[in-house]
């Protein structure tokens, strides 16, 4: 971890030992998350990009403790590339105030993007992506809420793989059983892509519905999911402890990419095993060519 973050980190660490946290109803934080750094990273194959997405609920695992570290350690032991994470918490209090992308992108040392769909507990929740490639621009849209919904938004960051660029888009949707508010955030979603055309597209993130719901079969008019193509077993990525559903995906297109555009290939996906979250991250291998 470099010097700035350190220092950037020290005040809180300092608060801590004043207060004494210890477990309790919100669970308890490592502080050996803010001094050590034995994590290594591996070098980008030419071409190659390694996506992770990964529910994170704010680094709190299923032992109820508030661990980055662990977070840390499943990004970099997957080689992960780009680093899609939703349920991100910056200054909540439910995890310690901790800025988590900053804390993460130390670790990693990876370029972190950070929006907030709500305000939480004094501080800010949303989406977060970790890149070791330049995002060139991001920005993120907020979905038109139905009824008494929670704010829900679509992260989009343009990225630059080499001299390519692509678009990558992470959410969090809705989770009430009703479907509506996914559908309208799935219309949203497609067409969002169309600011974007002429360049390929990967879509990742918690979808909160199941494979071959409406929500499902919408995403698949326009992107393909890649669990489908290339997937072993059921996917299932929730509860981490005992899974018994696919609601996380990473999707992908390039039907609107130029003909002189490099087109990404998906080569591999895999669930990863952690229990530093309630759900599983998903790991997926494409290639531009």
């Amino acid at each position: 971890m470099n010097k700035n973050v350190l220092r950037s980190l020290f005040p809180v660490f300092f608060l801590f030992c004043l207060t004494g946290l210890s477990s309790g109803v919100h669970g308890s934080i490592n502080p050996s998350i803010l001094f050590t750094n034995e994590l290594t990273v591996h070098e980008t194959q030419k071409d190659t990009i390694r996506v992770l997405t990964y529910n994170i609920q704010h680094g709190r695992g299923m032992d109820n403790v508030v661990d980055l570290r662990r977070i840390a350690e499943v990004i970099i032991n997957s080689r992960a590339d780009i680093v899609a994470l939703q349920e991100v918490d910056v200054g909540v209090e439910r995890s310690y105030r901790f800025d988590i992308m900053k804390v993460l992108s130390g670790y990693t040392g990876f370029e972190s993007v950070f929006y907030q769909n709500i305000l939480h507990q004094g501080g800010e929740y949303g989406n977060g992506l970790l890149s070791r490639f330049p995002v060139h621009s991001s920005r993120n849209y907020h979905f038109v809420v139905d009824g008494d919904g929670e704010q829900r938004g679509l992260l989009q960051a343009e990225i630059l793989v080499a001299d390519q660029k692509i678009i990558f888009m992470n959410t969090h949707l809705d989770h009430r059983p009703d479907e509506t508010q996914r559908l309208m955030s799935v219309e949203q979603m497609i067409q969002t892509q169309y600011a974007y055309r002429g360049l390929p597209a990967i879509v990742t993130g918690d979808f909160n519905d199941l494979p071959g719901s409406n929500m499902h079969v919408s995403m698949k008019d326009h992107f393909d999911d890649v669990w489908e193509l290339l997937g072993n077993g059921d996917g299932y990525t929730f509860r981490s402890d005992r899974p018994d559903r696919r609601i996380d995906y990473i999707f992908y297109s390039n039907r609107l990419a130029n003909e002189d555009t490099r087109r990404l290939r998906p080569v591999s996906i895999e669930v990863l095993d952690s229990q530093a979250s309630d759900h599983l991250p998903i790991l997926t291998v494409f290639v531009l060519e």
